[in-house]
């Protein structure tokens, strides 16, 4: 079932709030599939999400990943082979 973006939100708690109910925060993660976000002073600063959630996202960013790849050996400036030697000199090794 398609969850809209409002619905994907989850619920936003403080650090202490989170500490507190951190198992039952993880069963509803797990099991339920919701987000949740932890604040401090205000701000986000981290997210419970489901592995799934996880999973997409690094698969996301592996095709991103490929297609930047993909761009670069299509290059035709990138297509003079550099040596060891001149790899280590330009990188100060």
């Amino acid at each position: 079932m398609y969850k809209s973006r409002a619905e994907h939100a989850g619920t936003r708690l403080s650090i202490s709030e989170a500490r507190d109910d951190f198992a039952e925060l993880v069963n509803r993660v797990a099991y339920g599939r919701e987000r949740v976000r932890v604040a401090r002073r205000g701000r986000d600063i981290a997210v419970l999400v489901p592995v799934e959630d996880l999973q997409l996202l690094e698969a996301l960013e592996d095709e991103l990943d490929l297609a930047a790849a993909g761009e670069a050996l299509a290059d035709p400036g990138n297509a003079s082979p550099v040596s060891w030697e001149q790899l280590r000199a330009r990188l100060g090794l």
